[in-house]
């Protein structure tokens, strides 16, 4: 797994985290932040390792 997707997939567990705090305070806003921002890290995540796993296969073809 790349180094930049395993970055982006602790972005999106700590976000997750946060938004689980925030919620459980009240804070519905900032909640809804934490999980966009979630949203936004997971699918960096799966860009990453999407684009790792299509250089590979381009290079075992090659």
């Amino acid at each position: 797994m790349p180094r930049l997707a395993l970055y982006a997939l602790a972005v999106c567990v700590l976000a997750v985290a946060a938004a689980v705090v925030s919620f459980v305070r009240g804070g519905i806003v900032i909640g809804v932040v934490w999980v966009l921002l979630s949203g936004l890290s997971s699918n960096m995540c799966w860009y990453y390792v999407k684009r790792d796993r299509d250089a590979r296969r381009a290079s075992a073809a090659s």
